[in-house]
């Protein structure tokens, strides 16, 4: 698959244009799924259904099980992208509202784009300096200032965990790079997923084991949602496009998921869309067109964007 993406940049786009938005779409599902659930139980819900979606998936197409030397690879990856990542931002959810949750988590650009110098070498060049800049500006714009001032305890606590998650999903996209390149996207997403749930399901167990659980039509849509297309679908879209184009780029584009998310936030929930939020969009969108028309560089082995 990622051969085939590798020729077609527009495909690329489309990709990262697919999940964004489902990932954008799948912040309201995840804050209304906790009237429902405690926040680790829902999530051991999703990503068991996300797994087991991937694992018959696996068995259908014949796709076998990873070497037996990349097991603690994926392990290392699914406690990373899946288990701390959505442990940390289900629990922060708690304190943190969906828009500002998302916006914490998509500072994980500029976390990876740190690793992918530090770690893997790779170079970022002015354009790309000045659009993951701007985007990070656009972030901080729909975040609000309140940030930087006294709050509540309990939402500090919430964004810091949050901002645990995106350093965390960071390094697993790093970790990739360095250790499952060569695997498959499909064995590398079904088996991390598999590995991350097992760790959440462990969380459950000792914090909400006895918790009241309702599952009704609308919490269940919440779980195959957020399972079969956010996870499923979306990190198996996501392993490809970290195989077929830059760290940088890959991660600079998933900027436009908070402003995806804030936009169904107010279709969908009613919530106010206000001018910061609109300025902070706007630079969002202006910092990935500078570093995709600035920021070129050529490279023989993936897409140039």
């Amino acid at each position: 698959m990622g051969n085939t993406i590798l020729k077609n940049k527009w495909m690329v786009w489309g990709l990262i244009l697919l999940i964004t938005i489902i990932w954008g779409y799948a912040w309201v599902l995840m804050k209304a799924a906790l009237d429902f659930m405690g926040p680790l139980t829902f999530s051991t819900f999703r990503f068991g259904t996300g797994a087991v979606t991937l694992l018959l998936f696996v068995l259908v197409l014949k796709a076998g099980k990873p070497p037996r030397q990349m097991w603690k690879h994926l392990f290392v990856v699914g406690m990373l992208q899946t288990a701390i990542v959505f442990s940390c931002v289900m629990y922060g959810m708690q304190f943190v509202n969906a828009g500002k949750s998302s916006v914490l988590l998509y500072s994980m650009p500029l976390w990876s784009s740190f690793l992918a110098v530090k770690v893997l070498g790779e170079r970022i060049t002015p354009g790309k300096i000045v659009g993951l800049v701007m985007g990070m500006l656009g972030l901080l714009t729909i975040l609000g200032w309140d940030i930087f001032f006294v709050q509540d305890p309990a939402v500090i606590f919430g964004e810091l965990l949050i901002v645990a998650a995106a350093f965390s999903w960071a390094g697993s996209n790093t970790y990739y790079r360095l250790k499952l390149e060569g695997m498959t996207q499909l064995q590398v997403s079904a088996y991390q997923m598999l590995f991350g749930t097992i760790g959440i399901l462990a969380a459950t167990v000792v914090t909400e084991w006895g918790e009241p659980v309702h599952l009704t039509s609308a919490s269940v849509f919440y779980i195959f949602f957020t399972g079969v297309l956010a996870s499923a679908l979306c990190f198996t879209v996501w392993f490809v496009l970290l195989s077929t184009i830059d760290m940088v780029t890959a991660t600079l584009s998933t900027l436009l998921v908070p402003v995806f998310g804030l936009f169904f936030g107010w279709l969908i929930l009613g919530e106010k869309l206000t001018g910061s939020i609109i300025t902070g969009s706007a630079l969002v969108i202006a910092g990935i067109a500078i570093a995709q028309v600035f920021g070129r560089e050529k490279s023989a082995s993936r897409v140039d964007m």
